[in-house]
């Protein structure tokens, strides 16, 4: 029988195409759905596990943290760089590293901030060392750029009024391992750096480094002035009228001591002008935006895995009506009724199953896809896999084919002999 149906199959070869094609592209319609909404979940829940608080200006918590954690570009209220000082004092409070924005460098941000993020975001260094000078530069893993090469920091966008920074060149001095976030396509520098080349410098002309020195003074460079690699120490350090003269910074990345001083910290700092948020918090509420996103595309799945299953009805009974002579002279032959069933049903499933495996392997094929283009764009490695709920819809799914192909299986069964060969 076996060697019947696939014989029956390769005979009638085109039909048979068209009806796996249906089937494969409604089936993977949902699988990429299905699977591109949970690498999405998982891929950004990674990015931000990386930092426990973030503090900045009161404003939108979701733009907070889109800005600071995944380096989306966009202009954020700036925080008093006295709550820098404080939270870098803070007994609570492992450590605290500003994020500063504005710049790129060939479409990877510019991000100023201390060594206390390279050191405290627990990736370290593949190779070189932290930035120790205004003019060094610490670059993510995914930097297509060289220890020792130069980087000429631009403001906005080029063709857009955007303009190259001709005051500064960063020298790479350090990569970072990869951490599979947005992070790896960014450019570290100092950021005092940032604050130099646009008109913040910390202190004006009364403002001192850590060692006490004036800044000012006659033999203090500014291109090669050293970023303590304890910033906590050198935070505590500050006093007087630093504290009062620092720039604000759009955003503020802290690492608590504890669950419990990570909670006071953001109550603390939840109130007046600052706003302090929990990162998967934030993020949850943009999941919640995402299921309904999902459902939509899941219902425009299934009506379209519907519309294939009618399709495919109306196709193979049909199709049985047109082999009625055939199925007569079997059955006149002394062929079974089970064994008809079994003809029609078998070709008709192994048809659809072939197009439900055929559609989960290209609806995977299209999630890494995708995948593999927002990595490429924003840096969030998406980890597109199968869950054991995925095997339960296909087995799912095929009952679903067996069922179906019982009723032009059913429609043969029943035929009489001599009726079919009349026809």
């Amino acid at each position: 029988m076996i060697r019947f149906v696939f014989a029956d199959l390769r005979r009638l070869w085109a039909g048979s195409l068209v009806v796996i094609l249906l089937v494969a592209l409604a089936t993977a319609l949902g699988v990429a759905v299905t699977l591109q909404e949970r690498a999405l979940r998982l891929g950004s829940a990674r990015a931000a596990d990386r930092f426990d608080l973030v503090v900045g200006a009161a404003g939108s918590e979701t733009q907070l943290v889109l800005s600071s954690i995944f380096l989306q570009a966009a202009p954020l209220p700036l925080v008093s760089g006295k709550v820098l000082h404080d939270l870098a004092e803070d007994p609570r409070v492992v450590w605290a590293a500003p994020v500063g924005f504005g710049d790129s460098f060939d479409g990877h941000p510019i991000v100023g901030t201390t060594t206390a993020l390279i050191d405290g975001a627990g990736v370290g260094l593949a190779e070189g060392r932290a930035f120790t000078a205004r003019a060094e530069a610490v670059i993510g893993a995914a930097v297509p750029l060289r220890l020792g090469q130069d980087v000429k920091p631009m403001h906005g966008m080029a063709g857009e009024g955007g303009h190259t920074h001709a005051e500064i060149a960063y020298r790479v001095v350090g990569r970072m391992a990869p951490t599979g976030t947005p992070w790896d396509r960014a450019i570290l520098v100092p950021i005092e750096a940032v604050w130099g080349i646009h008109g913040m410098d910390a202190g004006g002309a009364h403002a001192h480094d850590a060692s006490g020195h004036d800044r000012d003074s006659p033999g203090h460079d500014h291109a090669t002035e050293v970023d303590s690699p304890h910033h906590e120490e050198k935070a505590a350090a500050l006093g007087g009228p630093w504290r009062e003269t620092t720039p604000g910074v759009p955003a503020i990345l802290v690492k608590p001591r504890t669950f419990a001083d990570a909670y006071k910290l953001r109550a603390q700092y939840r109130a007046g002008s600052t706003l302090a948020v929990f990162p998967g918090e934030v993020l949850t509420a943009l999941y919640a935006t995402l299921g309904d996103a999902k459902a939509v595309l899941n219902g425009v799945a299934i009506g379209a895995q519907f519309l294939v299953a009618a399709a495919i009805a109306l196709v193979t009974v049909m199709h049985v009506s047109q082999r009625r002579r055939q199925i007569g002279a079997l059955r006149a032959l002394g062929a079974p009724r089970l064994a008809l069933f079994g003809i029609v049903w078998m070709e008709l499933f192994v048809l659809v199953a072939i197009g439900i495996l055929a559609g989960c392997a290209l609806g995977y094929g299209a999630a890494q896809f995708l995948s593999a283009l927002f990595t490429r764009e924003n840096g969030v490695v998406l980890p597109v896999a199968f869950a054991r709920a995925d095997f339960a819809l296909v087995l799912a799914l095929l009952g679903v084919a067996a069922l179906l192909a019982a009723l032009p299986a059913w429609m043969a069964y029943r035929q009489p002999p001599a009726a079919a060969l009349r026809a």
